[in-house]
């Protein structure tokens, strides 16, 4: 028997993040409780400090494989790492605020408790926390980290469960409106399981036509076959859709609004960003690396997928009364943006020289600046509230701007980089995202794109308007943010700004990271 090879400096951010779980977990078993919440959080952020630390320290090393190939470690997979961590970093400050809940996290007390029962009153009362809300997060994260990492489709697949899992638990731990949450959860988890479903059918089928699960595998064996391709379409049809339910893609959306309104929202915000950059990732692995072959097929669909997702995205968006889900239809139509993106299929080797943006790095830069916005919008979210917990409500955001100008002048940056106004992140995002799109032939679509963009603004700027045009609303408390949600609203307007006013360093840095190993 050989003995597995595991180069561990190469996997080393996994390993972090995967350790801070296993202390997290002992931290909930032999550290009394008053103690645990600032623990859990002082280990959250260190352990993906530490793992970012180690994918910028090994940024310019050669690329390679790791775990008997199992996974690639190249430059995608560190940009997408990078992303991840500082927007991960961002999502454990969101989840540790608690002066924005007079002194709790949005997290439920006990989460084993009925809601409205005696037991959650006496939680309540006696101040408890839901710190198990950590660990589960570090396991979300190292899920994320190893999927679009994944050179092989079973490791692919153990990743997006790895991911999947506990952000089913974590949906419903919401500490107000539970029984919503709890509805959030199963709904997200039974379309979850039906979407893996999908993906495991599909890996079986390419596994039967390749005879293989290695991405390079399968990628030779199509370009190599003379057999009939009906079933690796079978398969990369299925596949494909297990990915697309991530990113909330039409007809694949239905959780989105239910799921992201009635989840805790750091959890919304960490799911609206840092779940669409590990599916988009493993996407264009799937896509860019084993399926190369069949590309004809899989843009086509694609094309059609991102058109119906940028249509209901932005058409429904225009009829919402909730400012929280106006944030899911906004992912909903900015998963379609991104595709057309990915649709351009615009790789080293396909049309792009050496250190050129093309689909990987238009996408990231997307991804970045869509993140920015959202997460700080997310933040500011946290702070409007009534006696009931956050307002999300349109009539609770009347006269937002008037009462705390500077809160209404932040919510306008990240709204309007959402919108793709110029001189934003957003603005960048969009442009170097069609722009590949563009060059690999899908003009077409760039139009019906930058046309729905359009139609996907007047959403944003409704916001604004009642914000700045409509008197306060008297029963409208707006919180001033604790240390935590303040850095995070502070680096999501720093960032939006610097990526829309000097793009140049940012966009070298993307395109020189765009080439998959194979």
């Amino acid at each position: 028997m050989t003995p597995p090879t595991i180069e561990y400096g190469l996997i080393a951010p996994i390993a972090t993040l995967v350790i801070g779980v296993l202390i997290g977990i002992l931290v909930e078993a032999f550290v009394p409780r008053r103690s645990r919440h600032s623990i859990q959080v002082t280990i959250a952020l260190a352990a993906q400090i530490i793992a970012l630390a180690f994918v910028t320290v090994g940024w310019d090393d050669r690329p390679g494989q790791a775990v008997m190939g199992a996974i690639s470690v190249d430059g995608p997979t560190r940009l997408i790492w990078a992303l991840l961590l500082i927007f991960g970093i961002l999502a454990a400050l969101m989840y540790g605020e608690m002066r924005i809940g007079g002194g709790s996290t949005a997290f439920a007390p006990q989460a084993n408790t009925i809601p409205g029962s005696l037991a959650e009153r006496e939680a309540i009362a006696a101040r408890q926390e839901n710190t198990e809300v950590f660990p589960l997060f570090l396991m979300a994260m190292s899920g994320m980290m190893i999927m679009p990492a994944a050179n092989d489709l079973l490791t692919m697949f153990v990743g997006l469960e790895i991911l999947s899992l506990p952000l089913y638990v974590m949906c419903g731990l919401a500490r107000r409106r539970r029984l919503l949450s709890q509805e959030a959860a199963m709904k997200y988890f039974l379309l979850g399981a039906l979407s893996s479903a999908f993906f495991l059918f599909g890996v079986a089928l390419l596994y039967g036509f390749a005879g293989s699960f290695t991405l390079g595998d399968i990628d030779t064996a199509i370009t190599r076959s003379t057999q009939s391709f009906a079933l690796v379409l079978a398969g990369a049809a299925l596949a494909i859709v297990g990915m697309l339910f991530k990113v909330g893609a039409v007809p694949f959306h239905s959780w989105v609004p239910d799921v992201y309104f009635g989840s805790p929202t750091p959890v919304t915000a960490f799911m609206a960003i840092c779940t669409k950059i590990a599916a988009f990732g493993a996407l264009m692995r799937l896509l860019f690396v084993a399926l190369g072959g069949i590309r004809w097929d899989w843009q086509l669909l694609l094309s059609v997928i991102a058109v119906l997702t940028m249509i209901l995205g932005s058409l429904v968006g225009l009829v919402q009364r909730d400012v929280k889900r106006l944030l899911a239809y906004s992912s909903i139509a900015n998963a379609g943006f991104i595709l057309v993106s990915v649709v351009g299929a615009m790789t080293p080797g396909t049309g792009v020289a050496p250190g050129h943006l093309g689909s990987f790095s238009g996408t990231m830069v997307y991804l970045g600046g869509y993140g920015l916005a959202n997460m700080g919008a997310f933040a500011v979210l946290t702070t409007v509230r009534r006696a009931g917990g956050e307002a999300t409500g349109f009539v609770a955001w009347h006269g937002l701007a008037r009462r705390r100008p500077l809160l209404g002048a932040l919510m306008t940056l990240f709204l309007l980089s959402l919108a793709g106004i110029p001189m934003t992140g957003g603005f960048i995002g969009k442009l170097v995202s069609f722009t590949a799109a563009w060059q690999g032939g899908y003009g077409w679509l760039v139009v019906v794109a930058m046309a729905f963009s359009l139609v996907a603004a007047g959403y944003y700027f409704r916001v604004i308007y009642l914000m700045f045009f409509y008197e306060p609303n008297p029963e409208t408390d707006i919180v001033h943010p604790g240390l935590p949600t303040g850095i995070v609203i502070t680096v999501a307007a720093v960032g939006t700004l610097v990526l829309g006013l000097v793009p140049a360093f940012a966009l070298g840095l993307f395109a020189n990271a765009a080439q998959f190993l194979r």
